[in-house]
């Protein structure tokens, strides 16, 4: 049977896809679910209380009998279940998913129940009678205030959330960055509406209508909770559920290994000591070095390392590790690569001994950073490279060092108005052609002036380039003489994207959006589908003159657990071929090709050729170590 470069079968990815687009109403964008309710009968459930329950063309109705409803039970058990359905309730009926329904000593059931009724959302511990009418519930415990966790009771004693067993809405802002409070949320009665839900251990996450999964709570079950799924169907009114369907989270997959036959792969580390990679002769050996975590790899063999910083482990389950992004560059002029490395908010620079064998003096130069990427380039255009960043108030901005006393606090020039600045994504590049380096983010591009012409902050230009994602290309994808804007669209998410650069008549530059990659809903480029794009880098990989992309899966990007969209997905890295097709849409087309389903990317990785052999090789450091992947040189095509 043919297999996709993940290991799925193709004739399966095939029918998952037709089953995407003939079935779901709204399709679920960040799972591929074992089973979707289908069809018009409802073999495989059993109902339960007072509701007469009935199946048309994939729609499951329940009709109360009486104002306490009932159940339909589905025959099969599951104790970790991510969930997704669409729902339609009346003003006078209520609807609701009980999970984990299990039998209690007194001949009842319980189970752990999202409430979908209007004006009463909620996540709670249910107890039913034999009859399957309620006795009692109570709302899910707070979890602790740092949700990034799998295991609520691992955290016991710290500090809750409050008002987290709340549902979330849209327009919450659920995820990392809020704790989780959704502010309440709403559904619309006598309309559709859509719930996801992940119970995994003891933490339940549900969103509505489209939500990050930022409500629930804390189960009380020890995790021990098991059964099947139950909707209900209460009050006086019909109540509709479709697009039904779940997965079962207690089985993980991990792909056979497979390394693309245009590289070769050297695992040059076993551990977790960082997100980030570099290269510099370092020794002044005339031979490339590597720079990840807290060590210096010595070429050409990279199996000596020695540590420029004290060196430490990580758990990639629970631990974000000291290094974010580095670069080895000669920052201090005394021709000795040194090492700048984003340590969380600071960024510290690490001096080069000139070979003596010690750990390095560290110097801060520049706090706060707000972001989670940097970059190295030559803005000025003077030969020099500056680093572009996000500082305080969220204001863009790079910094250089004053060559008189490059260790003291770096000079800083001012991008961008409070606020300029996304905490992902970033880019650098020529967008009007003005032969100035212009700054790209999330939210627009800002044009660097003429030189020795002041302004406060250079001129913002508004665009839509995503949410926020890795490193931002800027070269010319079709060939038009223009550059365009290259993109991941959610470092936390999913979506890669080109943006193709337009003139009108008066020259005002405008972008137009092709997708790449989405999720699991969309059609993508290759069919490949990969979420949490955390970083990327553009370099002609395939020898042709044109920079290709290359961008991964950044794996437990916010620790173990299901803050974001598909958590253990394959830790792929790929690259993508940039073809100039006039056929295309835009005049080009991005080729995927898997070069590793077992690294992944961090937040910075270098593409560099290494050995001076004419290919392009790439070092990732990430959380299943720090590799090297030699490239084969291609002929020009």
């Amino acid at each position: 049977m043919m297999k996709t470069d993940l290991g799925f079968p193709i004739s399966l990815v095939a029918a998952i896809c037709l089953l995407n687009e003939s079935v779901f109403g709204a399709v679920p964008k960040d799972f591929i679910p074992d089973m979707t309710f289908t069809g018009s009968a409802l073999s495989g459930w059993h109902v339960l209380g007072q509701a007469v329950w009935r199946a048309d063309d994939g729609e499951i109705i329940g009709t109360p009998a009486q104002t306490n409803g009932g159940w339909l039970v589905l025959d099969k058990a599951y104790q970790d279940i991510e969930m997704y359905a669409s729902f339609r309730s009346t003003n006078d009926s209520k609807a609701g998913i009980l999970l984990r329904t299990e039998k209690t000593a007194e001949g009842g059931m319980k189970g752990v129940f999202v409430s979908l009724t209007p004006g009463d959302t909620g996540a709670f511990d249910m107890v039913l009678d034999a009859e399957g009418k309620e006795m009692s519930r109570t709302k899910l415990g707070g979890l602790p205030r740092d949700i990034l966790i799998r295991m609520a009771t691992a955290q016991k004693g710290k500090e809750a959330v409050p008002g987290f067993a709340e549902l979330a809405a849209p327009d919450a802002g659920a995820g990392a960055g809020n704790g989780g409070r959704s502010g309440g949320a709403s559904v619309n009665a006598n309309e559709w509406n859509t719930v996801q839900i992940i119970l995994d251990c003891d933490i339940l996450k549900v969103g509505l209508n489209g939500a990050r999964r930022g409500g629930g709570g804390a189960t009380s079950d020890r995790m021990m909770g098991f059964g099947p799924i139950a909707l209900y169907a209460g009050g006086s009114g019909e109540v509709r559920y479709k697009d039904v369907c779940y997965k079962d989270l207690n089985s993980k997959f991990e792909p056979k290994e497979v390394v693309s036959t245009n590289f070769t792969m050297q695992r040059i580390s076993d551990f977790y000591y960082g997100w980030c990679a570099a290269a510099a002769d370092i020794n002044h050996d005339g031979i490339m070095d590597i720079v990840s975590g807290p060590f210096y790899y010595l070429g050409p063999d990279y199996t000596e390392r020695r540590e420029f910083t004290a060196a430490r482990t990580y758990n990639p389950s629970d631990q974000f590790s000291q290094g974010m992004v580095c670069f080895a560059y000669d920052f201090t002029g005394d021709g000795w690569p040194d090492i700048l490395m984003q340590d969380q908010r600071p960024m510290y620079l690490y001096v080069n001994p000139r070979g003596e064998s010690r750990r390095w003096d560290r110097y801060k130069v520049v706090d706060p950073v707000i972001t989670e990427i940097i970059l190295l380039k030559d803005i000025e255009g003077d030969g020099k490279r500056e680093v572009l960043f996000g500082g305080a108030n969220n204001t863009l901005c790079y910094a250089k060092p004053d060559s008189a006393n490059p260790t003291v606090p770096w000079l800083i020039t001012k991008i961008s108005k409070p606020g300029g600045a996304s905490i992902h994504g970033m880019g650098v590049g020529d967008i009007n052609g003005d032969g100035r380096m212009d700054i790209v983010a999330p939210s627009g591009w800002w044009e660097q002036p003429p030189k020795g012409v002041k302004q406060d902050t250079w001129t913002f230009h508004p665009e839509n380039f995503g949410t926020g994602g890795a490193e931002i290309g800027v070269f010319d994808v079709n060939g038009d003489g223009l550059n365009d804007v290259v993109t991941s669209i959610a470092a936390h998410g999913w979506g890669l994207a080109w943006f193709e650069q337009k003139r009108d008549k008066d020259n005002n530059i405008s972008f137009v959006r092709h997708d790449i990659m989405g999720d699991f809903s969309t059609k993508n480029a290759g069919n490949v589908t990969f979420s949490e794009l955390h970083a990327s880098s553009y370099a002609d990989i395939d020898g042709d003159g044109i920079p290709d992309i290359i961008v991964g899966k950044r794996l437990y990007s916010h620790l173990e657990t299901y803050t974001d969209p598909d958590p253990y997905g394959p830790a792929v890295l790929y690259w993508y071929r940039t073809v100039r097709n006039p056929k295309a849409e835009g005049g080009a087309e991005f080729i995927p090709e898997l070069i590793h389903n077992r690294s992944g990317v961090g937040s910075h990785f270098e593409a560099v050729d290494l050995n001076h052999d004419g290919a392009m090789d790439i070092i990732t450091s990430v959380n299943k170590g720090t590799f090297i992947f030699w490239g084969k040189a291609h002929p020009a095509r």
